[in-house]
């Protein structure tokens, strides 16, 4: 089964995409900021993370970063979802291979889901 990082330190975005996506039959992790996040990805498979930007302790954009830095999570794909620093994903590609704005379309953000990583497999 597929997993995915949701990463958001606004807990009502994060348990909404949460529910939708694990709805399609993802499993989902969730993290409130990048450490945490990082955290999750050293005990953990992740095929996708899905993170905001302006979280404490690591914003999303760093968190990337630090992802692309490990060699065994440098080929993660990370979805970047926020509200006024959309455009800072936009000129990272090599981050980020998608940027959603905050309000996003969950139906836009579950086909991009699919379309990285497949659609779940029943179990």
């Amino acid at each position: 089964m597929s997993t995915i990082l949701v990463v958001d330190d606004e807990y009502l975005i994060a348990n909404i995409l949460s529910y939708a996506l694990e709805d399609e039959g993802y499993q989902v992790e969730t993290a409130s900021n990048g450490q945490k996040a990082l955290d999750i990805l050293k005990g953990k498979r992740v095929e996708l993370v899905i993170t905001d930007y302006m979280m404490p302790q690591l914003n999303g954009e760093e968190l990337a970063v630090e992802i692309r830095r490990q060699p065994l999570l440098q080929t993660l794909p990370v979805i970047l979802m926020s509200g006024a620093q959309a455009h800072e994903g936009r000129g990272n590609p090599d981050l980020f291979v998608a940027v959603f704005d905050k309000p996003f379309d969950i139906r836009e953000m579950i086909a991009k889901v699919k379309e990285l990583v497949g659609a779940p497999k029943s179990s």
